[in-house]
């Protein structure tokens, strides 16, 4: 965990000259950077995932044996959330989310069992999550409601082709659907 110290390089300064004279200076030293930590905790927002019978989703696993399987799917959308609301929500919010039901981008074509599976993306088959969600800050309620987040554009708005990772346009949707839901906080970059 990456910590800031007050003071800029004044502070660093002293970090790094402190050591150099003596004894009692180590002792100033480990008790400014004690002061620093006690005093500015790091605090993160909290997103809550859950699934609403997952055995009953559209398309959310591979049912023809190649491919990733649902639980790694789920783990990777979990992920997906807490990492987005992680970096759009305010430190005191708590996002919970069910989500009801996901359909993922393409079609899986059975008859080729390759290891990774076939998956085949077209503009007629684009990726739908439904869910629904509830943002509390300080322990209220200022948000909730139910969302089938789509995109019929979706290849044109996105390029897999530098991506890392798997469930590129299940991210990219839900990147573009936190942006419109939950707008930066004010102060942050």
């Amino acid at each position: 965990m990456c910590r800031r110290l007050a003071g800029g390089w004044a502070g660093f300064a002293i970090l790094v000259l402190l050591p150099l004279a003596g004894p009692a200076a180590a002792q100033v030293q480990a008790q400014i950077v004690q002061a620093q930590v006690a005093e500015a905790p790091i605090v993160q927002a909290q997103v809550h995932v859950r699934y609403a019978d997952p055995d009953r989703f559209t398309d959310a696993e591979n049912r023809f044996g190649s491919g990733q399987p649902l639980r790694v799917t789920l783990a990777e959308l979990t992920r997906i959330f807490r990492d987005l609301g992680t970096a759009r929500l305010r430190p005191d919010e708590r996002l919970d989310i069910i989500v009801l039901d996901v359909d993922l981008a393409g079609f899986e074509r059975p008859g080729f069992a390759t290891p990774t599976g076939l998956r085949v993306v077209t503009d007629a088959t684009p990726p739908r999550i439904r869910l629904a969600y509830v943002l509390h800050r300080g322990g209220r309620i200022v948000a909730q409601g139910e969302d089938t987040v789509t995109d019929i554009n979706f290849l044109l708005t996105s390029n897999p082709r530098f991506s890392t990772g798997s469930l590129y346009y299940e991210r990219q949707l839900l990147r573009d659907w936190f942006a419109r839901r939950f707008p930066e906080p004010a102060g942050r970059h």
